[in-house]
């Protein structure tokens, strides 16, 4: 302990770093490990919800989710060991010293950060993609195609960043539905001026629906695999027809997406977020989050200590100033402030479950919650403790239970 005290203090700078990286990751990995253990050891449907999930869905949704945290796990840690052996081997000023060496060969000399940053950020990104290209083929292409929700083509990088800014966005047509949202929006005051369908099921098969838009300008925007009657996965070949067992109250519905009653409840609890000043709400948080994180690096980028904690000893590149403060020196502050944003988004979530309520829709949203657990393939058990530190969203059992309802009726 002596020795360490006696450390410079760049050195003291760099092993914390490390300490606190590994700290968090062996959390993290924890908090997984007690999910795992629900995945692998809840084999049958919660009584409370015998009559909201049948059996095969819930196998499906153990199953998937199971995938996913087994992969979580080894992604984790081949992602924190590499991040931990750049940092040990000199990774970063090795880098900025080849981008340096790729501009000199154009002429221009360490004075021209600016290129020198441009080069390195290029390198870097390169780097990552090389090295995250098997995970992510492998999540994409393995496990959501194992599970029915890759709907993608070879291309990853065109599928995941190309397509979506070129995605079909159709007006929704006139009809009830239409009209139904119109009267919604005016009921609450929300300057509605376009409602649209957008083709997501191109790339995955999970369901979403969002608005957008400044002032009196908003616009809604539903995935077609949010609408029963849109959804494409219902158009291949003849739909499953609802099948009810000798228990009425055990229906199975085999479709994906939710109908109009349902669609118009999920809204109800979506411009309730507006309603409510969450949208404001976070954006403010978000400002004021900006402004002390820029506040601070303004204090501490002139700490040449930082810089030569991480090998930087006869230069300190701003843009290398950006890395060391925001990805690491502020790393404690951020888990503070994600677990704090959480518990903040957790109790917007029920606030909206309220206001959706309040519009008489809770039994509708009650029933779209379920058909969206189980087209998502959601898992509705979860460690209290998992739960409370990574759920930006309420499980499913607490979200229905604060609606006043654990049954379809």
């Amino acid at each position: 302990m002596e020795t360490i005290l006696n450390l410079p203090i760049e050195n003291k700078i760099f092993y914390a770093v490390l300490v606190f990286s590994w700290t968090v990751y062996l959390w993290e990995a924890y908090l997984a490990y007690r999910q795992r253990r629900i995945y692998r050891l809840t084999m049958h449907v919660p009584q409370e919800l015998g009559k909201i999930m049948d059996t095969d869905t819930f196998e499906k949704s153990r199953l998937y989710q199971l995938d996913k945290s087994n992969f979580s796990f080894w992604s984790g840690l081949y992602s924190e060991t590499e991040g931990t052996l750049i940092l040990l081997f000199g990774g970063i000023p090795f880098v900025w010293k080849v981008a340096g060496t790729v501009t000199a060969r154009f002429g221009l000399g360490p004075e021209y950060e600016i290129f020198q940053s441009l080069s390195f950020l290029i390198l870097a990104t390169l780097f990552s993609a090389f090295t995250g290209l098997p995970w992510s083929i492998y999540n994409t292409f393995v496990i959501e195609e194992k599970h029915g929700f890759n709907q993608q083509v070879l291309v990853t990088i065109y599928a995941d960043y190309i397509a979506p800014l070129f995605d079909k966005f159709t007006p929704l047509p006139e009809g009830e539905l239409k009209e139904e949202i119109e009267s919604m929006s005016k009921s609450i005051s929300f300057p509605l001026t376009k409602v649209y369908v957008v083709e997501g099921s191109k790339r995955s098969s999970h369901s979403n629906a969002y608005f957008y838009g400044f002032f009196k300008n908003k616009r809604i925007v539903l995935f077609d695999t949010l609408l029963e009657d849109y959804s494409p996965l219902n158009k291949d070949g003849e739909p499953e027809t609802d099948t009810l067992t000798e228990d009425k109250s055990k229906l199975k519905n085999k479709k994906q997406g939710c109908n109009n009653p349902e669609v118009l409840a999920v809204l109800g609890h979506e411009l309730g977020h507006w309603k409510l000043g969450h949208t404001v709400k976070n954006i403010v948080i978000s400002q004021m989050n900006s402004f002390l994180c820029f506040f601070l690096f303004a204090v501490l980028i002139g700490q040449k200590e930082l810089f030569m904690a991480f090998g930087f000893y006869n230069s300190q590149p701003t843009l290398i100033g950006l890395m060391i403060i925001f990805q690491f020196i502020f790393s404690p502050y951020n888990e503070v402030l994600s677990f704090c944003l959480t518990v903040l988004s957790r109790r917007f979530e029920f606030q909206a479950d309220s206001f959706a309520r309040g519009m008489g829709r809770a039994s509708e949203l009650c029933s779209a919650l379920i058909k969206l657990n189980k087209d998502n393939l959601g898992f509705p058990v979860a460690d209290w403790l998992f739960s409370m530190w990574h759920y930006s969203h309420p499980p499913l059992l607490e979200r229905l239970r604060a609606l006043g309802s654990t049954k379809q009726d």
